[in-house]
């Protein structure tokens, strides 16, 4: 049974962000509110809370899951930036973006995109998520919170509980989300040169990008 934890919007409590830090280091799945809509996030290294966020979602090793970081500076180590992509990434962060990158050997192979070895990363914009990464003091890893045969994710925390309460550990409640996923972008044909590829339009503004 998923724990409820109801925290101010603006100035979550910390003793309540703790909780989930510590059902997290135990190998817990938690729905947490971001500035696109509600996300699942885990310990990046442990596999078996990989594998049942995953399962919830009902997606494959190829879906790209995402490191959420809390600035740029904790992107950079897990992500092979270049001074072009950096600058893109300055004017979108922090933000309601994704950008596909080239993972280092600092995101375990499970997590990356097995061909491609990429991985999505992105700098939220939320008050309490920003919180929770600073208090959990290392990247998570998250994807979109959008139920098995659904195409719009889930931005309110009654409705997530309703739903997954025998499945995940806790549920952060700090009000209603922004009922749109992240703008998802594809940084890695710069790298060769190219321009960006835009792979889902969402919560992120494209002409902040130039695209």
């Amino acid at each position: 049974m998923a724990q409820f934890l109801q925290v101010h919007p603006d100035n979550p409590q910390a003793r309540l962000l703790k909780q989930a830090v510590n059902l997290l280091s135990q190998g817990g799945v938690v729905a947490v509110p971001t500035d696109s809509s509600y996300a699942l996030v885990c310990h990046l290294d442990d596999k078996a809370a990989v594998e049942k966020m995953r399962r919830i979602r009902q997606v494959d090793d190829k879906h790209h899951l995402t490191l959420l970081c809390r600035d740029l500076s904790e992107l950079a180590n897990y992500a092979r930036v270049d001074n072009r992509q950096y600058r893109l990434l300055k004017a979108a962060t922090p933000g309601a973006y994704t950008f596909i990158l080239e993972a280092t050997k600092e995101v375990p192979r499970r997590v990356s995109h097995p061909q491609r070895k990429t991985i999505g990363l992105r700098v939220p914009d939320h008050p309490t998520l920003l919180a929770l990464l600073a208090l959990h003091n290392e990247p998570l890893l998250a994807t979109t919170l959008i139920a098995p045969g659904q195409t719009d994710p889930m931005n309110d925390a009654q409705d997530i509980r309703e739903r997954f309460e025998h499945e995940l550990a806790a549920i952060i409640d700090a009000g209603a989300c922004p009922f749109e996923p992240t703008t998802v972008v594809d940084l890695t044909p710069m790298d060769g040169g190219g321009d960006p590829e835009l792979i889902r339009q969402g919560g992120g503004d494209l002409q902040v990008l130039g695209l």
